[in-house]
């Protein structure tokens, strides 16, 4: 039977008790899966799932995910009642489709009174989040959250203990899920925490802020385009240097994490974002949420639908640093061509000369790096006729084979980015300036030849 709200209490030895009273409480009201480890005084029944898990809070709620059947799954640490109506207020931007994820603001004792150091340090630790997370919420470490069950379940939890609320937010956060605040009825004491869990909450946000990013990792490609997505100045001047050639229906190869695709789509009519990684395709369903007219895309290219994306009618297909990924870049060009009408564009950037092939192009795939001889042959072998090839970004090819070649990093380097990304502006002013005799990269429009395919 699925339910319309599931409740999961992660539960200890030491809160087993309040834990079972809770479960007891809410089971007329909700679904409960009450997991962890130690006596309980409840059993599983019609409404209730007890769960005995061992390795702490996170390893609980990562087997209570597996079992609820709710839209909308509430975490509640068991230690403190709420009536059945503060359920339904978290629960109420969920259904009404305003947030993925609802934290209950807790109610605090006012300063002239004097905070706990219980208060004091769940408030420092608040603030630590919201500055690694950049989350506008008052209370990201509050008890009692509430999540669209396909949106938790997305998320990969890695942590084993109590640091599983600040991985939570940090990867809510990042991954771009929308999060809103819900205030909640007084409390009648404050909740008492050990002090190693907030230790670990803090240990956490540490290593999320410093050396790991919101894939753990373990997807090495996308700590690249993270990084760049941070590049602003750099994005935008790509992004000016595409839309000088863009139509009205634009299908985007290789979307990534929409680094491009958010700069390409105000005004355009229709823009397909094609991306072969569901991870990413999350992400983009994330980013554009409530824009329709920004469609993402779960698809190989070479197992599109190419018939039905012809239907579409789309002018322009942009490729940012995506030809290169493509096995069989000359077949890739030949299905560009069957969908376009004759007139309408390939817009192209790719990395440029094979000599600064190194650690970093081999760590997000890449398959090569083009000549203005090779793009060139590529696209007019296969159905285009190139109107613009051009050199672009001189000044990254010192840093790029540097990086890539002689040091063999596998990614750039964050201080060296944001370097680079504070003189992206005036790079870009220069090269609109100068015809360029070699860079970092090529850029290239090419008009679609012959008859419709």
């Amino acid at each position: 039977m699925n339910h319309p709200l599931s409740v999961v209490l992660p539960y200890s030895p030491s809160t087993a008790s309040a834990a079972s009273r809770f479960a007891r409480e809410l089971a007329p009201h909700a679904e409960v899966v009450l997991a962890g480890e130690g006596p309980v005084e409840v059993s599983s029944g019609p409404g209730l799932q007890v769960l005995a898990v061992s390795g702490g809070k996170g390893a609980a709620i990562r087997a209570a995910l597996a079992r609820v059947t709710g839209a909308v799954t509430v975490l509640q640490d068991p230690d403190t009642a709420w009536a059945p109506e503060v359920y339904e207020t978290l629960a109420g931007p969920i259904r009404a489709d305003a947030a993925d994820a609802v934290f209950g603001r807790r109610a605090f004792p006012g300063l002239a009174q004097g905070l706990a150091p219980e208060q004091l340090a769940d408030r420092a630790l608040g603030h630590f989040t919201r500055f690694v997370t950049d989350v506008s919420l008052a209370d990201p470490l509050t008890g009692l959250r509430a999540f669209r069950t396909e949106a938790l379940r997305s998320v990969t939890l890695t942590s084993d203990d109590d640091a599983v609320d600040a991985e939570l937010v940090v990867k809510l956060a990042a991954q771009l899920f929308r999060l809103t605040e819900v205030d909640l009825p007084p409390a009648q004491a404050v909740p008492r925490r050990p002090r190693a869990t907030h230790l670990s909450r803090l240990r956490t946000l540490l290593r999320y802020a410093t050396v790991r990013d919101d894939a753990d990792n373990q997807h090495e490609g996308y700590t690249t385009l993270e990084r760049m997505d941070g590049a602003t100045h750099y994005n935008q001047w790509l992004a000016r240097r595409f839309r000088e050639h863009l139509g009205r229906r634009v299908l985007e190869i290789g979307a990534g994490i929409g680094t491009i695709t958010r700069e390409l789509e105000p005004g355009l009519e229709l823009l397909v974002a094609l991306e072969v990684d569901r991870f990413y395709v999350d992400r983009l369903k994330n980013l554009f949420r409530g824009k329709p007219h920004v469609r993402p895309y779960l698809s190989d290219v070479a197992l599109a639908d190419w018939e039905s994306l012809k239907a579409e009618r789309l002018d322009t297909i942009v490729l940012s640093n995506v030809l290169e990924h493509i096995p069989d870049d000359a077949a890739a060009v030949r299905r560009f061509r069957q969908i376009l009408s004759p007139g309408g564009r390939v817009v192209i950037l790719v990395p440029a000369l094979q000599q600064l092939f190194g650690a970093i192009d081999e760590a997000v795939g890449h398959h090569r790096r083009y000549t203005p001889a090779t793009l060139r042959a590529v696209l007019e072998q296969n159905g285009f006729e190139v109107e613009k090839l051009e050199w672009m970004n001189l000044a990254g090819l010192p840093g790029w084979f540097v990086n890539s070649r002689l040091l063999r990093r596998r990614a750039v380097p964050k201080l060296q980015l944001k370097l680079y990304d504070t003189l992206a502006p005036f790079l870009a002013r220069a090269e609109s300036h100068v015809k360029l005799p070699v860079g970092m990269s090529l850029f290239a429009v090419a008009r679609a030849t012959g008859s419709d395919a």
